[in-house]
């Protein structure tokens, strides 16, 4: 369904809430995230043309804006009551805010004759999203709607996209609105500006790039948000760059191509991918980062790119450019920005750089399949409990490049980007690394499910994680979403233990779970629930979810003593190679 256009028929004496959904709709907005509150904008929303996804828990329900944003390239909508739902509005904002997705989150306030009085749920909104929002704003005003509905979405997509709040009191959502101007601008996808640096700037990166001894390219996230996946991969193949990826922008680069690297950052340890490739990224003297925070998991604690390399930045926020690593700023869109850099670098004399490629693709072959011979046993192993790396070889031998995968924080995340593959350039993994929270692997794939009905969606949880947020079984249910979750029930808090142990020598008693039957959680929410305490059962397990079209939730057994090949982990804890 189309935007409401400017052709659209004046309404006379609507109410508040009507033209609040009516100005978000013309913003592209066919799904807000919401339980009853505010009663009146969902109530409204359906003549708009918005829909109501539900959620149980706010925080899963921003989460699932995030998720849903992600995939569609479009700002997502939550909705929240004052007071205490508010509050819970705070880790997916934090987390939108840290990694750049833009959400309008539209908020309820006690009535205004009430404020200041102590009202039931009271609360000042202003301060409680201070820390997690770009902007917010109050609506107190009926013929104000469209200012405010216009500058929220606005700032939400504008420079680096981020969350805004919109505070709404809930007797104005009432009032009628007369007379108030029509406007037609529809702002609600994003990169909605796609800025490209000066072209002497890109000029003189592209000369550094072609005459670079050893380049590398090292993609985040933002090359995901600004849909660059396509002109990344076109400077890889035309240009000749070995490309490494963050954990946020695994996918950005078909992992296939004999320049991808894979994931480098902080599991670069034993069984790693791309734990041979750490000599390479050593050694590289000229450094492209692209949409790239150049955080501390993304750097091994910014130990592994080298000090002294040439560093060249392109990101949309000037800020991070120089936050850790001096470097030429190429401020910009990363999509318009690699298209240019590409056409750049066509201009130059590219010999050099096709000389070195097929020794290139040589070391990060053979460092590629040093890693398949050396991690072949663990991940074809028949031992119980079941290694999650087993699992993670079921499920990589049934994707294509359409699935989604999302992981909630910790060992997770890390499983699917060490041992799933990404076939193509833009294909989604989707992983909650600005804040690390957990909990979110199930809700980002619920909002990724709804943006994309029509693709498998495969959510891989632990058992610790997936706890914070079980109770959207019963959302997936009533939305009727077939996304096949994985939890890797272990009975334990794996990565909290193992660092504790790594940095204290022992561990604190949190650590440990009762166990748990989250197969039997399921089918108590109304979704298929399976049990797996064999490997023999995991890939006819997945077959049976993929091919029967209900949200399924598959609980497999695994290894407690299993983790990931975290390289601060390697002198405390040894490789089971």
């Amino acid at each position: 369904m189309e935007p409401a256009s400017a052709a659209s028929p004046m309404r006379r004496n609507e109410t508040v809430a009507m033209r609040l959904a009516s100005a978000f709709r013309r913003h592209g907005v066919e799904v807000a995230f919401g339980q009853s509150l505010p009663s009146a904008f969902h109530l409204a929303a359906p003549e708009a043309g918005i829909r109501q996804a539900v959620y149980r828990a706010e925080n899963a329900g921003g989460t699932m804006a995030d998720g849903y944003a992600r995939i569609s390239n479009k700002v997502g909508v939550v909705t929240a009551q004052n007071g205490p739902a508010a509050t819970l509005l705070v880790p997916p904002l934090a987390e939108a805010l840290k990694v750049s997705v833009p959400l309008v989150a539209l908020v309820q306030e006690v009535n205004r004759d009430q404020t200041d009085k102590n009202a039931f749920q009271e609360l000042d909104h202003h301060a409680l999203f201070a820390s997690c929002a770009k902007w917010i704003r109050r609506i107190d005003q009926a013929g104000r709607i469209d200012d405010y509905v216009d500058m929220a979405f606005s700032t939400a997509v504008s420079g680096r996209p981020g969350p805004v709040v919109l505070l709404v009191p809930a007797d104005l959502l009432n009032e009628s609105v007369q007379g108030a101007e029509q406007r037609s601008a529809s702002l609600g996808r994003f990169p909605l500006d796609r800025a490209v640096p000066e072209a002497c700037r890109i000029e003189e990166a592209a000369r550094l790039l072609a005459e670079a001894e050893a380049p590398l390219v090292h993609a985040g996230g933002g090359v995901h948000l600004s849909r660059a996946t396509a002109a990344l991969a076109a400077l890889q193949q035309d240009c000749h760059l070995p490309v490494g990826t963050t954990t946020m922008g695994k996918g950005t680069v078909d992992e296939t191509h004999p320049l991808s690297l894979g994931v480098i950052g902080y599991y670069m340890g034993k069984g790693g991918r791309t734990h041979e490739l750490r000599s390479m990224v050593r050694r590289a003297d000229v450094v492209l980062l692209v949409g790239n925070r150049t955080n501390q998991n993304g750097t091994d604690s910014w130990q592994l790119l080298p000090r002294g390399a040439r560093y060249i930045h392109i990101d949309v926020d000037g800020q991070e450019i120089g936050r850790n690593y001096e470097a030429m700023r190429l401020v910009g869109d990363a999509k318009a920005t690699l298209e240019a850099l590409r056409e750049a670098m066509l201009r130059q004399d590219l010999a050099k750089r096709a000389a070195a490629r097929a020794a290139v693709e040589r070391e990060i072959g053979t460092a590629v399949e040093n890693w398949r011979a050396l991690t072949a046993g663990i991940r074809s192993d028949s031992r119980l409990p079941i290694r999650p790396e087993r699992v993670m070889a079921e499920l990589d031998a049934r994707l294509t490049p359409e699935t989604i995968v999302t992981a909630d924080a910790s060992y997770s995340s890390i499983w699917i980007c060490n041992y799933l593959t990404a076939r193509a350039a833009g294909a989604r993994f989707l992983t909650p690394r600005g804040l690390a929270g957990l909990g979110w692997g199930l809700p980002l794939a619920i909002g990724a499910q709804i943006a994309a009905p029509e693709r498998r969606v495969v959510c891989v949880a632990g058992d610790g994680g997936f706890a914070h947020t079980w109770a959207e079984l019963e959302t997936l249910k009533r939305e009727g979403l077939p996304i096949c979750i994985i939890v890797l029930n272990n009975q334990i808090l794996g990565y909290q233990k193992d660092a504790e142990d790594a940095k204290f020598g022992a561990h604190t008693k949190a650590v440990y779970f009762a166990p748990v039957d989250h197969a039997a959680i399921a089918r108590a929410c109304g979704c298929r629930g399976v049990r797996i305490e064999s490997v023999e059962a995991i890939g006819p397990a997945l077959d049976e979810a993929f091919a029967s079209g209900e949200p399924t939730l598959l609980d497999i057994v695994t290894d407690s003593a299993a983790r990931p090949p975290i390289t601060s982990f390697e002198p405390h804890h040894p490789a089971p190679f």
